[in-house]
């Protein structure tokens, strides 16, 4: 283990840790690497939705009900 990874410990479902690590073998990497690979991945997708929340904070607001008037309209629902 390298000095710059932290150690922790995670609780996982019997199944979720079963196909975990049979995907490890598979793709011939560790658990962990899988781990870190996934919440990476994660990360970045949550990095990318708060970007565009910031590109679109000046857009105008519309209710729930008006979309739901607007798709009925529009004849989508």
């Amino acid at each position: 283990m390298s000095p710059q990874n932290k150690r922790t410990t995670i609780y996982l479902d019997e199944t979720l840790h079963r196909a975990l690590k049979m995907k490890a073998i598979e793709y011939s990497k560790s658990i962990s690497d899988l781990v870190n690979d996934a919440v990476r991945e994660s990360l970045t997708e949550d990095a990318e939705d708060l970007l565009a929340f910031d590109e679109r904070v000046n857009e105008p607001l519309v209710s729930y009900e008006d979309m739901v008037k607007r798709l009925k309209k529009d004849g989508r629902i």
